[in-house]
């Protein structure tokens, strides 16, 4: 099939930093969970290594004239691992699940975000699930009407929220329908084994409907919390794929020229401050937050600490985001020199030097290179300013809650697209979104973003909501990602021109060496 030899033992074993969150698609909040969660369930629509939209469970859609009611056509094939068949009530019953209040999603906010008919009145507690404009016109046709015309739609189906969900088995077992031997799914393999802070594992799922044409077996997902252990474990050849510590591309770049590779990736890396009534009175100034944003020299952070062909980033959406070219800043055309002057004249206004330090802390998800990413940034911040700052890091699930719950000074932040277009990232400060951890509100920002769905093209919309960013600073973009693997020769079609990094296990397979 692929033209190469291939290995007789076909499993795909890889890293991950931290237990995912979830592998109930409706529920999942995270990267790693996420990557789980595809291989497990199958949506509307996938994507191909590109990034272009390809069928899944469904073989296409077609829309009226003014894009607000889509129409998917589902293959008859499609089953669940337990035999029975995929249907379009499959959806309805999933996509109502994820916008009721009951299960409180970390995601609910997704369904809004797609503009699906009565979303926005079901989130609120207003109206019933069972209002939600989806439809099963028969097993396998499945109707979406939304609220206002949304071109990129289609490609929203190919995130996790919107994956089918096996009523009759959620019903059965609640909260623990995801365990192994519970779950059903109707992806490409089914989850086999889950050790919390360990591993989980997925192997093939018989019943999956392009079975045939799946070659990797099995794939293993290890919890390895420290990158320097994890890239030890891949040299000893116990890892197929792990992340490459912070400022280690070059020395392996040179070492293992086949082995590790840096490819753009759509995510951003910021600090968000806590501008809610809990967050501290001195992050309410401007000018601090201005100061600190402008003390950090990007260059140091993505040249010297991360090495990996990561990008300076001094607008929230990446550059690698279709169809925006993010507005230069007034910050990105200073040199570093200029950038410290006006830090220290800005922090003097807010009454802050060397004789009278600025004092916060800063918390981040434990890791090696999160914690040399905020070493550094406190260093220069104590340096330039004299600023006082106190680390603190986190495990992944009581770093989530802390942040979301407002109980921090200033947080990192993180995001990868969950769909190609620049509102996946601008919308994250709408002050309405669930994962405005900062609870920055600009009356402007949220009349942009909502102009900006029903908009022919938003590129001015978001330009403005850009440059708001840039002079109100609720967040401090520090760099955009690259993926930095180190990916084991024996790997056949990683997908690095899919700069949203969804990739699925079924597309893989293991060369013979």
């Amino acid at each position: 099939m692929t033209g190469e030899a291939l290995a007789d033992d076909q499993t795909f074993t890889y890293r991950i930093l931290d237990e995912h969150s979830s592998v109930d698609p409706q529920v999942v909040e995270d990267v790693s969970g996420a990557e789980i969660v595809r291989d497990l369930f199958e949506g509307l629509m996938n994507q191909d290594e590109d990034g272009n939209l390809v069928p899944g469970v469904a073989t296409g859609y077609t829309s009226n004239d003014d894009n607000t009611v889509y129409t998917f056509t589902l293959r008859p094939e499609a089953k669940w691992s337990n035999g029975d068949t995929v249907t379009a009530h499959d959806f309805v019953f999933a996509w109502r699940r994820a916008a009721d209040p009951a299960l409180a999603s970390p995601y609910q906010w997704f369904i809004e975000l797609m503009s699906i008919q009565n979303a926005a009145a079901i989130i609120a507690g207003e109206t019933a699930p069972d209002q939600l404009g989806v439809k099963a016109l028969d097993d396998h046709t499945f109707e979406v009407t939304l609220s206002a015309p949304l071109p990129y739609f289609p490609q929203m189906t190919t995130h996790s929220t919107t994956f089918p969900a096996p009523q009759k088995v959620i019903e059965a077992h609640g909260a623990e329908w995801t365990k192994p031997g519970n779950i059903v799914s109707n992806g490409a393999y089914v989850l086999t084994e889950h050790l919390p802070q360990e591993r989980s594992t997925r192997e093939r799922n018989a019943m999956y409907w392009d079975n045939d044409n799946t070659i990797v077996d099995k794939v293993v997902a290890l919890v390895i919390n420290d990158e320097n252990v994890a890239l030890t474990r891949y040299l000893a050849g116990e890892l197929d794929r792990t992340e490459v510590p912070a400022g280690q591309f070059p020395r392996l770049k040179k070492e293992h020229p086949g082995e590790a590779i840096s490819f753009p990736r759509l995510c951003n890396y910021y600090y968000t401050f806590n501008l809610s009534d809990s967050g501290p009175e001195v992050f309410k100034d401007v000018r601090v937050r201005k100061a600190l944003a402008l003390a950090v020299d990007r260059k140091i952070i993505v040249e010297n600490v991360m090495a990996g062909g990561q990008t300076q980033a001094y607008s929230f959406a990446p550059t690698a985001t279709a169809g925006f070219t993010p507005p230069t800043t007034e910050m990105a055309t200073m040199t570093q020199a200029e950038r410290d002057a006006m830090a220290i004249e800005l922090l003097a206004e807010a009454g802050y030097d060397k004789g009278n330090p600025l004092k916060f802390n800063m918390i981040y998800n434990t890791s090696e290179g999160h914690k040399k990413i905020a070493v550094a940034m406190s260093q220069m911040w104590k340096q330039k300013l004299g600023v006082e700052v106190e680390l603190g890091n986190m495990e992944w699930k009581v770093f989530l809650e802390t942040r979301g719950n407002q109980d921090f000074e200033l947080a990192r932040g993180a995001w990868c697209g969950d769909y190609n277009e620049a509102s996946t990232f601008l919308d994250l400060l709408d002050s309405n979104s669930g994962y405005n951890d900062g609870k920055f509100v600009s009356p402007r920002v949220d009349e942009l973003l909502a102009a900006a769905k029903t908009a022919k093209d938003a590129s001015a919309n978001y330009t403005e909501v850009e440059q708001i960013i840039a002079a109100e600073m609720p967040v401090i973009p520090i760099y955009h990602y690259a993926g930095v693997y180190m990916m084991d020769s024996d790997v056949g079609n990683w997908p690095v021109n899919n700069v949203e990094q969804n990739w699925y296990s079924k597309n893989l397979y293991k060369i013979a060496e």
